[in-house]
């Protein structure tokens, strides 16, 4: 008896779930403290005003206000939450 199956079908049969990684929220957006804006590895967008960073590098508002991407410098890019003026 063979003690291999035919053709590899159960060598190659696994794959990782999509991370869903990217912006969530965008500029000119309303959000709540606590909505998460931007998931990403590593940092390709930096903290701004009122915006917090999280262990896996995700960021998050700290406030209610409105998004703003912004550049700093010639290379970074941050996003900032400012509340909104009523």
């Amino acid at each position: 008896m063979a003690h291999k199956k035919g053709q590899g079908s159960t060598q190659n049969g696994r794959d990782s779930n999509a991370q869903r990684l990217g912006v969530k929220r965008y500029g000119g957006e309303l959000v709540s403290a606590g909505s998460i804006l931007v998931r990403q590895r590593g940092t390709k967008f930096h903290p701004g005003f009122n915006v917090g960073r999280g262990s896996d590098d995700t960021l998050f508002a700290k406030i209610n206000g409105v998004v703003t991407f912004e550049g700093q410098g010639s290379d970074r890019k941050r996003v900032s939450v400012y509340p909104v003026s009523a």
